[in-house]
């Protein structure tokens, strides 16, 4: 493998985690290629400016992602792409700026549609009251914030974030929980390209909470997979 890495001393980040991030931005881009070998780990730490109790914890985390496998006399592996762990939070962060944006996004809509309109119905039918209160505080943050002049797409970003993971958490299925932390990750490049020119699919939004609030899944499933069209999130 010919990648070089740069020094990292100095880093605000704990040293592990600078070193995983910037190895594991190698493998994600392609620089680094499947099934290729590390260097040993004299010139890794040499190349990072790290001792080897830093680049061992940076091995491990990255073997816990399934981006690397290290084998005695054999070294560290770069495992295949089919084993690597796209829904960790932390490996979707490391990703940011490496994937074409809309082939990025193409395949996020892709997972929400799988899953999203289902977490809607189930929410319609779970929401506790508390959860029902939340939701319907944030749906009217959405709806102030959607008609601001200018359009503040910062507190879009969040406040959008806020109203989908609210629907996850409020399912009444443990399994949906994960995928509302993965898709809060997920979710902020995702809108910020979906209203980069003021759009807020606001009305969408709004049938999906009107679904919910009155504890119709059927609507709520049909309203959430109407609002994951690609036109509707400036994709072809």
């Amino acid at each position: 493998m010919s990648q070089a890495f740069d020094s990292i001393t100095g880093s605000k980040r704990s040293l592990h985690t600078q070193v995983a991030r910037e190895i594991a931005r190698g493998i994600l881009s392609g620089k680094i290629p499947q099934g290729s070998i590390l260097p040993g780990e004299i010139v890794l730490c040499e190349q990072f400016g790290v001792s080897r109790t830093a680049l061992r914890e940076a091995v491990k985390l990255l073997t816990s992602k399934g981006l690397l496998e290290s084998k005695p006399k054999v070294g560290t592996k770069v495992i295949t792409r089919a084993y690597w762990n796209f829904l960790d939070p932390q490996l979707i962060e490391w990703m940011d700026g490496l994937a074409d944006t809309d082939q990025f996004c193409q395949q996020f809509l892709g997972l929400r549609r799988a899953i999203e309109p289902e977490a809607c119905a189930l929410a319609a039918i779970h929401a506790t009251a508390e959860q029902r209160i939340q939701l319907s505080e944030t749906f009217q943050e959405m709806v102030a914030v959607s008609q601001l002049e200018p359009f503040d797409q910062n507190r879009w970003l969040d406040v959008d974030t806020r109203f989908h993971s609210l629907i996850f958490n409020a399912t009444g299925n443990d399994f949906y929980l994960p995928f509302g932390n993965i898709l809060t990750t997920m979710f902020i490049n995702f809108i910020a390209h979906s209203s980069e020119e003021g759009s807020t699919c606001i009305n969408e939004h709004r049938e999906i909470y009107d679904a919910i609030m009155a504890g119709n899944a059927d609507k709520a499933r049909i309203a959430s997979a109407n609002h994951l069209i690609e036109s509707k999130h400036r994709l072809d």
